[in-house]
């Protein structure tokens, strides 16, 4: 068994009772997303997939907002299969930037290896399974489907966004909606404008069942 496939293992293990929008199913999408784009980036592999396998091994989110036991576990697995330090430090890196955070974060790091694995999970984040994870994450936070009396909340801090409890139709304003216009690569900007396009649609035939109409 290789790295990268003793990585999988480690990695559905970890995740075996993970919610199912934060799953060994998402990561396995976003490992997909990150192989395609590289195929037209000239970037290292090996911290693609490492980081793409990695970036949610413990989401912020589930872990009272903590943001540095992803990194923490993805180091510490990384050390123990002997992967050379500074790709560690790399998908390291890519570990602590990737997330949306409101849209307002400002990265503290840049590569093409970070933009490959960013736009691989922003693609994961909208389209048909978007749609499914947004609705499936709102249930798991009991979170209501629509208040026509709430209005999105648009451009949070940070710390704001972590804690804000809003609809899930407002998400789509607050988050998916804007992720088009924040791929970072050519591949990404392209696949994702489809799935923007879909979303919207959806958002469309939503409202129009919402209020009745035939």
């Amino acid at each position: 068994m290789n790295k990268i496939e003793q990585t999988i293992s480690f990695v559905k293990q970890e995740l075996q009772n993970a919610e199912s929008g934060h799953d060994w199913f998402h990561i396995e999408r976003v490992y997909k997303n990150a192989l395609n784009i590289i195929e037209k980036e000239d970037a290292n592999k090996e911290v693609v997939l490492y980081a793409a396998l990695l970036h949610d091994i413990a989401d912020s989110k589930f872990h009272q907002g903590d943001e540095t036991v992803g990194p923490k576990k993805a180091a510490s697995f990384l050390e123990s299969i002997s992967v050379n330090p500074e790709i560690i430090d790399h998908v390291v890196k890519i570990i602590e930037n990737i997330s949306f955070k409101g849209g307002n974060f400002q990265r503290n790091f840049n590569s093409i290896e970070l933009n490959i694995v960013q736009d691989a999970d922003r693609l994961d984040a909208i389209g048909a399974i978007g749609i499914a994870r947004t609705f499936n994450y709102g249930g798991f936070k009991n979170n209501s489907i629509h208040d026509p009396e709430m209005a999105p909340k648009m451009n949070m801090a940070k710390e704001e966004y972590k804690n804000h409890k809003g609809t899930t139709i407002n998400h789509f304003y607050e988050k998916l909606l804007l992720l088009k216009d924040l791929m970072n690569t050519e591949t990404g900007k392209e696949i994702a404008k489809q799935r923007h396009d879909f979303m919207l649609l959806f958002l469309s035939q939503f409202y129009s069942e919402w209020d009745g109409e035939l």
